[in-house]
């Protein structure tokens, strides 16, 4: 068995998410069907990725890894390219190295909120871009972001599963403004629970909009508890666009030391 690594991207609005679910249309089911329409498999090979995205979420720079019997992964990607959907883009495919896990052996993922808070938006990034209909303060939402960072317990930000741990290391939470009203923030941790990014943002708007004080961010995160004031924001302006991982000699390592310490996210 080999261990096939793939770099993908995808336009989330036509999928439920990244994880197969029965009767719906998802980026996992596409590609693993492609690949067992091209491998001629009776049973689909499983994908692991670095980050399972939520529904309408989009990516520019997943990793998925996939074990497969005697195949060539040239002629492989070549295949899937003709075969797989519009909305997903395989970007190179590899022989993984020894020890290469998509999710655990991940130091960090980095996504991207776009809002923009003219309450306009061009119609050709209007599924990318969330149209605000409120002015955001970017200098009062850093410094909410502030007390965010670091290795904290984001009970606050996620929708919390049974055994799983909400404890992450948020290492940039930073909002800038671009020429044409498009507020970016970017966001980079070692791992993130459901939803977390959206909530997080939404504490932000909420502070961008003068509705609360910077530092009632940090009394959201020590409460570790869900505020009806956070809101979640809405999928569509969120793309995954990098995961970092260490060096080849550090794979192995980095992922058990991310089982031992993480839930099955």
């Amino acid at each position: 068995m080999a261990r096939v690594r793939l770099d993908l991207a995808y336009d989330g609005g036509g999928f439920h998410g990244w994880a197969s679910q029965p009767n719906l249309r998802t980026v996992q089911g596409e590609i693993e069907a492609a690949i067992a329409t091209v491998l001629r498999l009776d049973v689909p090979a499983s994908l692991t990725c670095a980050g399972r995205t939520d529904t309408g979420v989009h990516a520019r720079g997943q990793v998925a890894h996939v074990d497969l019997d005697g195949v060539s992964v040239g002629t492989l990607a070549r295949r899937l390219r003709r075969i797989l959907p519009a909305d997903i883009s395989l970007l190179h495919a590899s022989e993984a190295p020894e020890g290469f896990d998509a999710r655990f052996s991940a130091l960090e993922r980095r996504y991207v909120y776009r809002l923009n808070d003219a309450g306009r938006v061009d119609p050709l990034t209007r599924g990318h871009v969330v149209a605000w209909p409120r002015g955001l303060d970017t200098e009062a939402m850093n410094v909410a972001a502030g007390h965010l960072l670091g290795e904290n317990d984001f009970a606050s930000f996620c929708k919390k599963r049974v055994g799983a741990t909400t404890i992450r290391t948020l290492l940039e939470l930073s909002v800038a403004r671009s020429s044409n009203d498009t507020v970016e923030t970017t966001v980079r941790a070692d791992a993130f629970c459901h939803s977390m990014v959206r909530s997080l943002m939404g504490a932000l708007v909420t502070v961008g909009e003068g509705r609360q004080e910077p530092g009632w961010a940090a009394q959201v995160l020590a409460s570790r508890a869900r505020d009806p004031r956070v809101k979640v924001m809405p999928a569509h302006g969120l793309v995954l666009e990098e995961v970092v991982y260490p060096p080849d000699d550090r794979l192995a390592s980095r992922a058990i030391e991310a089982r031992r310490t993480r839930s099955p996210r």
